[in-house]
């Protein structure tokens, strides 16, 4: 009785709906009551759209910098006094810039982000004074980091362009930029209505879209006698295909190596509740520290090796797979073998039971559910459909889909994905590190 009350809780608290703003943007929140609250701007400004490799990331350091009403150090000092918290992240296809509050302060943070939309300076003297240093910094580590690299070579080889692009300026790109670059992918993403979603948690839908309104209104007008010719829109981005590949790459940094073995899709058909099972089930985690995990491919895998599974959706495509690092070339190479046999045996109808097919289900749902319970997560987990299909997110419908997923669904989208061609990267000490036939991955 308890169980089913907290589900009806979450189902009639567990749903965001969503508005068009007089902006043209759509607007969606979700309150649960709790004492802070946030808002997000998700921009259609993620690498697939940049003009030159490394301008989102450029932009994405250029967030709450110097606006037609505050300075960067006013944001800064302004933001402490109300004891909030401002932040960007960039993904392939997006950028976040989220404003985080104790509730009641909402006008002055919406005000924030509504300036960086209308009227940004994109200074040069910020943009060589703090914006390049950041990008270099943010680069060297992703650099360094064998997991990172990994996943990055991954998205080059599985999609090429668009969603193969890098989400980290290297030196060479660096030298290449100016804030002009940045300024023309900022206007090309806020000048069209359709290419902005504004989020939030701890306050109203309503409330939300009128402040926004009123700020970007306000803010717009002052920039608009000021503006410079207008950017035109970007022809949209080239539909996906996804490619696949292999990659052998050697480590600089230390002793740290990691092997990505993945598979994508460029189909729409693709269930994406079948998608997280099939993430769950082929993720060794265990569910207490220092423990053996239960999954099937726990087992299999050295135990001075570490693996875990990822699943990254995007608007028209899917890379699937595991990422293991440990420092042992040879510990990698045999936990990669158990991957690529993971892979093949989820596509065999009736491979996998009915415990493991459960076991995958209820972690696949408790990780969307706990995901989403973080505001990162739930603008990660429902931003995309809010933004290109003014969806509303519900949360509890999320968690049935997943719930619904059959062992044959499960299959099924294993066989899907394992009929093309592997996307297999090494990074670390090509002496041990195994070649992708080696593993049984083919062409």
């Amino acid at each position: 009785m308890l169980r089913a009350t907290r589900l009806v809780r979450a189902s009639k608290r567990g749903f965001a709906t969503v508005v068009d703003a007089s902006t043209g943007f759509k607007v969606a929140a979700l309150d649960n009551g709790q004492p802070t609250s946030s808002v997000t701007v998700l921009l259609k400004a993620g690498s697939r759209y940049e003009s030159k490799p490394g301008v989102a990331h450029a932009l994405s350091n250029f967030a709450f910098k110097s606006t037609g009403k505050r300075s960067a150090l006013g944001t800064v000092r302004e933001a402490e006094l109300y004891g909030g918290v401002l932040s960007s992240s960039l993904s392939r296809e997006h950028l976040a810039l989220t404003a985080e509050f104790l509730r009641g302060d909402e006008a002055y943070f919406v005000d924030v982000l509504a300036s960086f939309l209308a009227s940004p300076k994109f200074t040069r003297h910020e943009f060589s004074e703090y914006v390049l240093p950041a990008v270099h910094s943010e680069s060297s580590a992703a650099a360094q980091s064998a997991p990172t690299h990994a996943l990055e070579l991954a998205h080059a080889l599985a999609f090429r362009n668009g969603l193969g692009h890098s989400l980290y300026a290297d030196s060479h790109a660096l030298g290449n930029i100016t804030a002009d670059d940045v300024r023309d992918l900022h206007a090309r993403a806020v000048g069209n209505p359709s290419s902005v979603a504004i989020l939030g948690t701890g306050i109203s839908t309503e409330s939300l879209a009128k402040l926004f309104e009123n700020a970007f209104s306000a803010h717009h007008k002052k920039a608009s006698a000021a503006a410079s010719a207008p950017v035109p829109a970007p022809a949209p981005p080239a539909a996906t295909t996804y490619h696949g590949g292999s990659a052998r790459v050697p480590s600089a940094h230390g002793s740290q190596q990691a092997i990505f073995i993945g598979f994508g899709s460029s189909s729409k058909s693709a269930s994406l509740p079948a998608l997280h099972a099939l993430a769950a089930h082929l993720d060794p985690s265990p569910a207490l520290k220092w423990a053996a995990g239960a999954a099937p491919l726990a087992s299999a895998i050295p135990a001075r090796v570490r693996a875990r599974s990822v699943l990254l959706p995007y608007s028209d495509a899917t890379l699937v797979g595991v990422v293991l690092e440990g420092a042992d070339g040879r510990a990698l190479g045999e936990g990669a073998r158990a991957v690529a046999a993971a892979f093949r045996d989820a596509a065999v109808g009736g491979k996998v039971g009915k415990e493991e097919l459960a076991r995958a289900v209820a972690r696949a749902k408790f990780r969307l559910a706990a995901g989403v319970e973080a505001r990162e997560g739930f603008v990660g987990a429902f931003g995309p459909g809010v933004l290109l299909r003014g969806e509303t997110a519900d949360v509890q419908a999320a968690l049935e889909g997943v719930q619904g997923v059959s062992g044959a669904g499960l299959s099924q989208v294993a066989r899907d994905l394992v009929k093309s061609k592997p996307t297999y990267v090494a990074v670390g000490d090509l002496h041990a590190l195994p070649y992708a036939d080696e593993i049984g991955l083919s062409a």
